[in-house]
C-alpha cells in the first residue's frame, strides 16, 4: 500500500530552484516539467516500494537517485517525507541535512 507523500520546506525550496535554474538556463519549461515529472514519479514509486534506495547514515534516512540528483527521505508507518532534493554534480559538503 502506498504511504502519503509529503514534501518539507526546505525540498520544496530546492526542487523549485532547481526547476527554476533549468527554466532560465535553458529559455523553455520543457527539460524543466520532465524533471518535475521524474521527482514525482520517483517518489510516488518510493511510496510503494518503500525501502528503494540505500540506508544512509542518519537513523530512518534513505536516499534514492533520480537522473543526476538524490532524493533523501524518511520514512515513517503512515507516510514518506522528503527531505531533501541534491545535484549529485555538487560538492557533497554542500549537502545540508
Amino acid at each position: 500500500m502506498a504511504k502519503r507523500i509529503i514534501w518539507t520546506e526546505q525540498a520544496r525550496a530546492e526542487r523549485r530552484e532547481i526547476l527554476e535554474y533549468w527554466f532560465f538556463r535553458t529559455g523553455n519549461k520543457k527539460y524543466s516539467k520532465k524533471l518535475a515529472l521524474q521527482f514525482r514519479e520517483t517518489v510516488k514509486y518510493i511510496a510503494l516500494h518503500n525501502y528503494l534506495g540505500r540506508q544512509t547514515e542518519l537513523v530512518d534516512v534513505h536516499v534514492a537517485v533520480c537522473g543526476h540528483y538524490l532524493i533523501f527521505y524518511k520514512l515513517t508507518e503512515i507516510h514518506v517525507a522528503v527531505i531533501t532534493v541534491f545535484d549529485n554534480r555538487r560538492n557533497p559538503r554542500d549537502l545540508d541535512i
